[in-house]
């Protein structure tokens, strides 16, 4: 068998556990890791390998069926190299100043809709009306489409700069095997399982499942009927999340027996359903994947980071730059890993009206704060 073109081929066909077992499989993959041309350069010059070929994709493959003869050598080699690059990639980073950017970001509002694809929003919106109408379309620039963009390119930047500070938590952990170059669905290897990293909130679907499961109506029912009950006015148009919002802020202002009792519940019932999936996390995991985007579809090994913040839960988002409470929380699970047995990590899904079984190996950290 060419093992080169098979771990090639089971990549591109997202047929990824193959790589959780097989030292061959990893090999390939932290090869591919360091495949951009400066990387490259450096670490066939530190181990004084000479290669035939000049193209990225020949040096890789010959690169791979050189290092194949000694996999565990290898496998050194490229670890102490990819971890000596991470480090001073990290290094040279001003962690400081990437969170003080951070802090300066004071409200996170997707600009969009579609699961925030701001091009579809933007035409189903404004493009693609009834009545087509020139002028309109220029007056809303400045009342609504700057605003939407602006608010997208915001949440975007927030998002992908936290997430390359909570990368870098991870990567700087001793059993954590950066990759140095970009893989698609890996983002580290932790002791030779290599897994995405995904930075979420505790999903409202999620919570309104379970709610039902155990009899409840949904936070939005159990809203409307409290307000009814104490005569607060609220806009019935209004989207449900404005609508939410509305409520509880009312609630929250009131700040009388009444609308304490209710803003308790309504944490309590939260927390209850939190503390659930935290004693049994693969439901919450197994149902993650199987509500996954379209688009970003993957069953690729993950795992999840949950931020919670009971004292808001709107405002969850902060604590993506939180290293307080981030760093010593993501080290203690590492420290713990190790105890962890393969199988117990074990995921298997269904997505949609596919009959196929998917198969992945995935954890999640909760951040409660």
């Amino acid at each position: 068998m060419d093992n080169f073109k098979h771990w090639k081929e089971s990549q591109q066909k997202q047929q990824l556990a193959v790589f959780n077992t097989d030292s061959s499989a990893l090999l390939w993959l932290k090869i591919k890791s360091i495949l951009r041309k400066e990387l490259l350069s450096k670490f066939l010059s530190l181990y004084h390998i000479d290669l035939k070929h000049t193209t990225l994709s020949l040096q890789f493959e010959e690169l791979f069926n050189l290092l194949e003869q000694d996999i565990p050598k290898s496998h050194a080699m490229l670890d102490s190299f990819i971890k000596q690059i991470s480090y001073k990639q990290i290094k040279d980073s001003n962690q400081e100043q990437l969170i003080s950017e951070l802090y300066k970001l004071n409200y996170f509002q997707w600009g969009g809709d579609y699961q925030n694809s701001l091009d579809k929003y933007l035409i189903s919106k404004y493009v693609k009306v009834k009545q087509p109408s020139y002028q309109e379309l220029l007056s809303k620039f400045d009342t609504e489409i700057n605003t939407t963009v602006q608010n997208y390119v915001l949440s975007s930047w927030y998002n992908h700069w936290s997430s390359i500070l909570i990368e870098n938590i991870f990567k700087q952990h001793p059993i954590v095997l950066p990759t140095i170059g970009q893989i698609k669905n890996v983002d580290f290897i932790i002791n030779n399982i290599p897994f995405d990293l995904k930075v979420t909130y505790f999903p409202n679907e999620y919570m309104k499942q379970k709610r039902k499961e155990i009899g409840l109506p949904s936070e939005l029912t159990f809203l409307k009927n409290k307000a009814a009950e104490l005569g607060i006015f609220f806009d019935k148009k209004a989207k449900p999340a404005t609508i939410q919002y509305e409520i509880i802020e009312k609630l929250k202002d009131r700040n009388d027996t009444s609308s304490i009792a209710i803003l308790k519940q309504l944490e309590k019932e939260r927390l209850s359903v939190i503390a659930q999936a935290q004693l049994n996390p693969k439901l919450l995991i197994q149902w993650l994947y199987e509500n996954q985007g379209e688009m970003r579809f993957g069953a690729e090994n993950r795992l999840f980071l949950i931020l919670v913040d009971t004292d808001d839960f709107e405002n969850s988002w902060k604590l993506k730059r939180n290293i307080n409470i981030l760093q010593p929380a993501i080290h203690q699970y590492l420290d713990s890993f190790s105890k962890k047995e393969t199988h117990s990590l074990k995921i298997e899904f269904t997505y949609k009206n596919n009959i196929q079984k998917y198969t992945a190996l995935a954890d999640c950290i909760f951040i409660v704060k």
